[in-house]
């Protein structure tokens, strides 16, 4: 009912829809301000296998919605409505999903997430979904992991169109706390950089990585907090229980490039990111002064295999 009720604060720029064909995969994005990611996410994306593109821009004031009208295989809406009120966009993604993804696999994502699978080099995004609908599974599962570079933030050298995992290459490999929720039956994982450099302190208070990612989706269905977990609960069943293993994969977060260092200090002021916004001003504080997350025991990334090596994917029984 939000959803519906939110609607009418999304302005179509650019609708497409008609040219979505029955088995295409959707992915749904809200944003600002990300010209500078944009080319590198619609190329990853379109190489996965993404069919179609539906984007909501949340008043942005770069070249990103120029960029994203020119795309043939984008629809836009445009809103300058508050993205916290919405439940940080779900409420506007969940509305264009249920008018749209009903019966795709929507691949829901934010602008920094970069999404690797198992195979993903060689078996694209159709691949898995098929094998996903053999095996009875509607939903899939993955874990969001912090990229960082080795020296401070402001270091890297990225320019639109680069891999930004090029530019941020480590990441945290151990240091990870999971446990289910009872509630909605999904996992809740914390840990990583983020947690070790800015809340050490207080760990219960660091960002949530378990992410449901890819859906086959239903009219009837929603995201209850970002794509943390969805209802009905039974979406977010994306873990083993009897001891074996469910194929999962990684969203590479590449959240760490020097624009962080401006925009941190203009999201503080906003305060549309967090439902208790004085609880992150010191978060904000330490990436406007230009941090330096790399440690003795951060890892580089060399590919999925690492990953899944060190337990962060899974093959499960997809070979």
């Amino acid at each position: 009912m939000r959803a519906f009720r939110r609607r009418r604060q999304l302005a179509c720029l650019a609708d497409r829809t008609a040219t979505i064909c029955p088995d295409d995969i959707l992915c749904f994005l809200c944003l600002r301000n990300e010209a500078a990611r944009l080319p590198f996410l619609l190329a990853h994306n379109r190489r996965l296998g993404v069919g179609h593109f539906l984007v909501v821009d949340n008043a942005s004031t770069d070249a990103t919605r120029a960029l994203l009208a020119d795309q043939p295989d984008v629809s836009l809406w445009q809103t300058s409505a508050s993205y916290k009120a919405a439940r940080f966009g779900m409420d506007w993604l969940t509305w264009l999903m249920a008018r749209h993804g009903h019966g795709h696999w929507c691949l829901t994502l934010d602008a920094d997430e970069v999404l690797i699978y198992p195979y993903w080099q060689t078996r694209p995004l159709p691949a898995l979904t098929d094998w996903l609908d053999r095996q009875g599974q509607r939903s899939f599962g993955a874990l969001t992991l912090d990229m960082y570079p080795m020296g401070p933030v402001s270091g890297s050298g990225h320019v639109p169109g680069d891999d930004p995992v090029t530019h941020l290459p480590w990441f945290d490999a151990g240091n990870y706390q999971v446990q289910v929720q009872p509630r909605m039956r999904n996992l809740w994982v914390q840990g990583g950089a983020r947690a070790r450099a800015f809340f050490a302190d207080s760990p219960r208070r660091a960002p949530t990585l378990n992410k449901t990612p890819l859906v086959r989706w239903h009219w009837r269905y929603a995201y209850v907090n970002s794509t943390h977990a969805a209802l009905p609960a039974h979406l977010n069943a994306v873990y083993a229980t009897d001891g074996g293993e469910v194929t999962s994969g990684v969203l590479l977060h590449t959240k760490f490039l020097p624009e962080i260092i401006p925009r941190s200090a203009e999201e503080k002021a906003r305060g549309e990111h967090f439902a208790d916004g004085a609880q992150y001003a010191a978060y904000y504080d330490r990436l406007t002064a230009d941090p330096v997350l790399h440690s003795p025991a951060s890892r580089r990334y060399t590919g999925w295999r690492q990953l899944e090596a060190l337990g962060l994917m899974s093959r499960g029984g997809w070979i």
